[in-house]
């Protein structure tokens, strides 16, 4: 499977004084298979998984030089370790916090090497010893995106259509619907690697949906591992809670049961910790960045994969094989939160990107945005259309009221079309807007 962020870690291996890298993201999106992808590039690859061999940890316990570390690793592995010849990967590091500490003496003393990490919940440790600021790098990793997902079916030539793809004419209507029967499968299957790499495979609808449910076990396992054993009765529900809620602002009073937020909102803050979980905050879009006219406590919450979300509500995902348009109609939340995956997906990879949103802030005022985004320095806000009709006041009211936003974004089914100051994109082609010349998405063509 081809992932944009091989990409991102051959320019990482090229660079002459390189840090060693952190490979950060949620359970099961693909970390250690594009590692060991990156390995292949290298004469000698060392995997070290401190959850396989737990002994392992003791190697770093003596002292933290990296010479002494490298060379005990390299007796230990029965394999060589040589600076500008290597790459030495440590899996699973959050269960070796000491080897966390020794990554920044690896940059100050053995630069040469090329040193990678992973750890499924990797955020929980670095927030109790931090990160050496300055001597190690982070990179993101999420589901895969759209245009990953045409790439694994070597769709290629599809993927060069949207990016290459003239905005201001409409798609040739066949290649339209074609694009649109896929996403209907991408819905379906999801963006987590296992499940695409079944659909590709066999096309076996319901060996994904088996895929989707043992992830989703994965995750509720995890639940005990980084919440307190008071805590993980909350986390659980959230977790179940979270899939409905798709698409609308987020009140913990809309929990069912008897629940106080100061109950729940520590157990939200764990499942965005544990990349389960990503909060879409509301910002008045008053100007760039928008974090700063942002309101933390005004929020959607999106789940991490589309396919895992419906899963867990237990939806008839099916129908987005046979009936994609319909669904798109019928399923606004869900059609708002692939947009929000996709944002994700094509954000900046060196960087934890956020997501925002607006809201009309006068009582009695149900004006609302779905997403804004900054590019070029300029404000973008983006409306999400289940279907192909359907009227863009809340659009039209931000860009008369702001000024600061040269045009608008509506995502829907219908074709590429401008209007004004108004531009119309097929749901297919988030890509297009918010990376059309990204070396990144031609890097899986």
């Amino acid at each position: 499977m081809k992932r944009t962020v091989l990409h991102e870690l051959k320019k990482w291996k090229e660079e002459p004084r390189h840090k060693p890298l952190l490979i950060r993201g949620a359970r099961q999106v693909g970390k250690t298979y594009i590692i060991r992808q990156l390995g292949q590039e290298f004469q000698n690859y060392v995997e070290v998984n401190f959850e396989l061999y737990p002994e392992a940890k003791k190697i770093f316990e003596h002292d933290l030089d990296p010479e002494r570390i490298t060379r005990d690793l390299s007796a230990f592995t029965r394999k060589k370790i040589i600076p500008g010849v290597s790459l030495l990967f440590l899996d699973e590091i959050q269960e070796a916090p000491v080897a966390i500490n020794a990554l920044r003496y690896f940059y100050e003393m053995l630069p040469q090497l090329h040193v990678i990490a992973a750890g499924s919940l990797l955020d929980f440790e670095l927030e109790n010893i931090g990160l050496p600021v300055g001597r190690v790098a982070s990179i993101y990793m999420h589901p895969l995106s759209f245009m990953e997902f045409l790439a694994a079916k070597n769709e290629g030539l599809l993927i060069e259509t949207i990016i290459d793809h003239d905005e201001s004419r409409e798609l040739n209507e066949a290649l339209h619907n074609k694009l649109l029967l896929l996403l209907g499968e991408y819905m379906t299957v999801g963006g987590m690697p296992e499940a695409v790499a079944c659909f590709v495979e066999n096309s076996d609808i319901n060996r994904c949906f088996k895929i989707h449910r043992t992830i989703i076990d994965a995750f509720r396992q995890d639940f005990h591992k980084y919440a307190k054993k008071y805590q993980v009765k909350y986390v659980e529900l959230l977790f179940n809670s979270i899939p409905g809620f798709l698409g609308k602002k987020f009140k913990f009073s809309n929990i069912p049961g008897e629940y106080r937020k100061r109950e729940l909102m520590p157990a939200l803050e764990l499942l965005v910790k544990a990349g389960v979980a990503a909060r879409i905050i509301h910002s008045s879009g008053q100007g760039v960045p928008l974090a700063a006219a942002a309101k933390e406590d005004v929020f959607k919450v999106l789940f991490l994969d589309i396919a895992l979300s419906q899963s867990v509500l237990g939806s008839d995902t099916a129908s987005w094989l046979l009936e994609p348009g319909i669904n798109f109609i019928n399923k606004g939340g869900l059609t708002e939160a692939f947009v929000g995956q996709e944002l994700l997906a094509y954000s900046t990879p060196d960087q934890k990107s956020d997501l925002f949103y607006w809201q009309r802030e006068e009582r009695a005022s149900n004006a609302e945005l779905d997403y804004l985004i900054r590019k070029n320095d300029i404000i973008v806000p983006i409306e999400v259309k289940s279907g192909a009709a359907g009227h863009l006041k809340s659009l039209r009211l931000f860009l008369d009221e702001r000024g600061k936003s040269a045009y608008g974004v509506r995502f829907s089914v219908s074709n590429f079309f401008i209007d004004n100051d108004i531009h119309t994109y097929p749901l297919y082609a988030v890509a297009k807007l918010v990376a059309p010349e990204s070396s990144l998405i031609r890097s899986l063509l």
